[in-house]
């Protein structure tokens, strides 16, 4: 496929047990996905004319400034924002977008802020030191579930100021009906905030007018994950919200005007954006933005869907693995190319090394900083999170529970798929050729390499680890 010519790395060799080398097979994009070659390029290009932006009256500094603009346009035409009800404002990542609309949304104590079940761990927990945190259920599928939404929005009639809700859940790819949920939280007199971390590199996203029943008051995403490195993120915002209030980084770029008793504070987007900004990751975010919207996004969504789908039938060969979330592969265009699995008599700790170690495929394994959603999917009791959180007092995460986690990019293909599938076989019957140990503090297995003279990477050396993995 053409689109892998546009990935820089896309075939770049990883060692192997044994010391051979193979090429690396990334299925970790919901982490954060490779480069771009038009984002490389642009940086590249941009670099002779990196200067100081906004103050400085050198060309180089004009250059810059304009670039950055510039850049901040393509967030916002990205995402279907308008400059009238809009503003986009650039940060570290999506954490901080959504950490900073926690500060400057106007919230009482007894406030009621609707998080979804489904979040990342960033768009819950700065919710709860802000307001009351109410949180929408789910079904056995661990899809939302509207019903229980729409009695939420009934129960804290009045309360309601903010529903708080992932685009696309970066453990089951499950996509909520985000326009469904902000028409019924406008219509309860609340606003809408859409973490689109993981939807944003997939799906095209339309905030509309503010004017529009459906509208999106708020969207966070996040470049590492749009195949742009560099650290930053965005938020997309109503204006009205930001330009008023104090913001809660105080410095330059952010005042009009100060004297020894008076502050008078800039307009939306500077008042935001404290400190000398990061123009290198704003310009690779646009270029991203641009190369990804030039590749098309319908064609993207539709590429990827059918990997999704055919995935979903090849993992379904595995002897003893089970998927969670919506395993149809004819529903894999309503849903994301995340797909978290685990081998019944495996550790998700061993299947997700093994897979690295022996086979040169990268996946994620754990609870995807999103533990309220495992413990639902994976039907964890209340004194099992118990006896969970004492082992974890005690520094012990070898019994900690999770998930193996494969996610596509646009990059990824049938081929992909297909060495995943006849790896995961390989572990199922335990041929494994590798002996691992897991080490007590970060459960993590590795490699024991006193079993061989060679190690499966220059440099490496053997670690202590404290015990033995048992299959």
């Amino acid at each position: 496929m053409t689109w892998r010519n546009h990935i820089v790395g896309v075939d770049q060799p990883v060692p192997v047990l044994g010391g051979a080398q193979r090429p690396g097979i990334h299925l970790d994009n919901a982490a954060s996905t490779p480069v771009l070659r038009e984002v490389l390029d642009a940086v590249r290009t941009f670099m002779p004319w990196y200067s100081s932006v906004h103050r400085g009256a050198g060309h180089k500094s004009q250059r810059a400034t304009q670039a950055y603009e510039d850049a901040r346009e393509t967030v916002a035409h990205f995402v279907g924002a308008n400059a009238q009800d809009h503003t986009v404002i650039f940060g570290k990542n999506c954490t901080e977008a959504i950490n900073k609309l926690s500060y400057r949304l106007p919230l009482a104590p007894d406030d009621v802020v609707l998080v979804s079940l489904l979040e990342h761990h960033s768009n819950d927990l700065p919710w709860r030191a802000r307001a009351q945190v109410r949180h929408i259920g789910l079904d056995a599928q661990g899809q939302l579930a509207l019903a229980h939404f729409e009695h939420l929005l009934r129960t804290h009639a009045g309360r309601v100021k903010l529903v708080a809700v992932t685009g696309g859940s970066n453990v089951t790819g499950q996509m909520p009906d985000i326009h469904r949920l902000a028409e019924l939280a406008h219509a309860a007199g609340a606003q809408i905030l859409v973490d689109a971390a993981q939807l944003a590199p997939h799906r095209a996203i339309a905030m509309r007018p503010l004017a529009d029943p459906q509208h999106l008051d708020y969207v966070a995403l996040s470049a590492h994950k749009l195949y742009a490195p560099f650290g930053t993120g965005a938020l997309i915002a109503r204006r009205d919200t930001f330009e008023q209030g104090e913001p809660e980084y105080c410095g330059g770029g952010t005042i009009e005007l100060v004297t020894t008793d008076t502050v008078s504070w800039a307009s939306a987007p500077e008042r935001d954006e404290a400190g000398s900004p990061n123009v290198v990751g704003a310009v690779a975010l646009a270029a991203a933005l641009r190369a990804l919207q030039s590749l098309g996004m319908a064609a993207i969504a539709q590429h990827e869907a059918e990997l999704t789908a055919y995935a979903l039938q090849r993992l379904a060969q595995v002897p003893g693995l089970r998927i969670y979330g919506d395993a149809q592969p004819q529903r894999a265009a309503q849903r994301l190319g995340v797909i978290p699995f685990n081998l019944l008599t495996r550790s998700h700790f061993l299947v997700a090394a093994v897979l690295s170690a022996e086979h040169g495929i990268a996946v994620r394994n754990g609870c995807f900083c999103a533990h309220p959603y495992l413990m639902h999917l994976l039907g964890l009791t209340a004194s099992a999170v118990d006896a969970i959180r004492t082992q974890l007092a005690q520094g012990d995460r070898r019994s900690m529970p999770g998930m193996v986690r494969v996610s596509f990019g646009l990059y990824n293909t049938t081929h992909d798929v297909d060495s995943l599938v006849a790896a995961l076989q390989q572990i199922a019957r335990g041929d494994m050729r590798g002996r691992y140990e897991q080490d007590r503090a970060s459960g993590e297995c590795r490699l024991d390499h006193s079993q061989t003279n060679t190690s499966p990477w220059p440099g490496h050396t053997a670690t202590e680890s404290s015990c033995a993995v048992k299959a």
